[in-house]
């Protein structure tokens, strides 16, 4: 191969997507995007609390009209004593909001049931607020019912909430303190970022090979340069678009970021994010799963506003402080841009097979199965980054670079390292030979549908 002409394709494929509206528009928004992701949940938490709104509450039990207490947004009124239907009209005629009716108390099951009556449906806040009065009120009375002085004082006092102090010690055997929460965040980060750029990328040249196919313009292309040239130029030349795209995404998305969360301030932030999981946790006990359940499988995604000062703070500080963040850099640079390379090739072999993208689902489906499937290993690497499952799935090329960036924040012996690296740069050299073949001969075919047989066909040719 021409080394030459490869860089003259690679330039050609840089500067005419670089110039794109298309790049330029993704460039500038990607960041945008990503931001609000963190931004808006605090923002649209803000903008859409309920305000102003009246309810009638008619307590036949009798416990619970004392917990309906008024707040901002909320005002109770008694309606207790009021048949139901006059109570009925009567919010109507008064344009109330809601109307809760609670049943006599159940003095064998010790509850009450509850229901309500709106105009319009009723809003998931105000509908989980009232159900959570409803059951302290009955919380209380049975409490009460027991007839124990200070039982209450006593459940309170049982209650444990023991935090625990994570360290790492190096070979010194010198101690660091450690958050794993931060930790997971970033692998989680890192692999939804590598899956959704090699994805992206390796789909762009596919996408292009086919656009040239299509239209003839690869013949005369390669009545000029040799199949193969016109591969690597085009393969390189989007890994450099994306690299680019991607330190300018790094770069925006952090000023952004920075930027709101010094206008707001880290608590809002925060505060939002524990109201968000607050609600996310009785949308499932309405759902019926059990919240300790998602707990014990490490799905708990509450976030802590420690005080100042408290081995929690201290640890997430330095944790962010002692995390190498060059080392992630480097990493992510360097599995990116192979599995890159290894997806790109396969990519571009299916475009080179077939004439338009309708074509591509059959012949796809083999190279995005790994794919997905090293998503879902690395989505979970954060809870035993040193399993079996996940120790494979950082080695085996197909899977390595999304893997593999999931457990580099928890640490990743080198030889772990060097094998993954090595491995997945002998299978790209060993599929982008393949894949060559492949191009070499697809691109030129017209005509006919290809299948698995005929690309095994084309292989087989010298």
């Amino acid at each position: 191969m021409n080394i030459h002409i490869i860089n003259v394709i690679i330039g050609r494929e840089y500067m005419t997507r670089v110039k794109k509206k298309s790049f330029l528009l993704t460039t500038f928004l990607g960041p945008v995007f990503f931001a609000a992701m963190c931004i808006l949940p605090s923002v649209i938490m803000f903008m859409t609390k309920d305000k102003g709104k009246e309810v009638a509450v008619v307590d036949q039990s009798g416990i619970v009209m004392p917990y309906m207490t008024n707040n901002e947004t909320t005002t109770y009124t008694d309606y207790t004593g009021m048949p139901v239907d006059s109570a009925k009209v009567k919010c109507s005629e008064m344009g109330l909001d809601a109307l809760v009716v609670v049943s006599p108390l159940d003095s064998v099951k010790r509850t009450v049931s509850v229901e309500a009556y709106s105009g319009k449906p009723m809003s998931v806040d105000m509908k989980d607020a009232i159900r959570s009065r409803v059951n302290e009120a009955v919380e209380e009375y049975r409490l009460e019912s027991y007839r124990i002085e200070g039982l209450r004082q006593i459940i309170e006092d049982v209650k444990a909430d023991v935090s625990v102090s994570t360290f790492t010690l190096d070979d010194s055997g010198e101690e660091k303190i450690t958050s794993s929460e931060v930790y997971m965040m970033i692998s989680l980060v890192l692999s939804i970022i590598i899956y959704m750029f090699i994805a992206m990328f390796s789909a762009m040249v596919m996408q292009s090979v086919i656009e040239e196919k299509s239209s003839r313009v690869v013949e005369v292309l390669v009545s000029s340069v040799k199949a193969t040239e016109l591969m690597f130029g085009k393969i390189i030349g989007v890994a450099c678009v994306a690299l680019t795209q991607f330190f300018l995404w790094v770069v925006l998305t952090a000023v952004l970021v920075l930027a709101f969360g010094s206008f707001v301030g880290f608590d809002s932030i925060v505060e939002s994010a524990n109201v968000q999981t607050e609600q996310m946790t009785q949308m499932t006990e309405g759902m019926g799963v059990d919240p300790a359940a998602l707990d014990a499988s490490g799905m708990n995604m509450q976030v802590a506003l420690p005080e100042e000062g408290t081995s929690e703070m201290a640890a997430v500080i330095e944790t962010i402080k002692d995390i190498n963040y060059p080392m992630i850099l480097i990493s992510f640079v360097v599995y990116f841009v192979l599995g890159y390379l290894l997806y790109a090739s396969l990519f571009a072999a299916i475009g080179s097979a077939v004439e338009n993208e309708a074509d591509t689902q059959q012949l796809q489906l083999p190279v995005t199965i790994p794919l997905l499937l090293a998503f879902f290993i690395a989505f979970y690497a954060f809870k035993s980054p040193d399993s079996q499952v996940v120790f494979w799935g950082s080695v085996i090329p197909f899977t390595s670079p999304i893997v593999m960036l999931a457990r580099i924040p928890f640490g990743v012996p080198a030889w772990e390292l060097a094998l993954s690296i090595v491995l997945l740069v002998l299978t790209f050299l060993l599929i982008a030979y393949l894949s060559a073949k492949i191009y070499k001969i697809g691109i030129l075919m017209f005509g006919k549908k290809t299948s698995f047989k005929d690309l095994y066909k084309w292989l087989k040719q010298k």
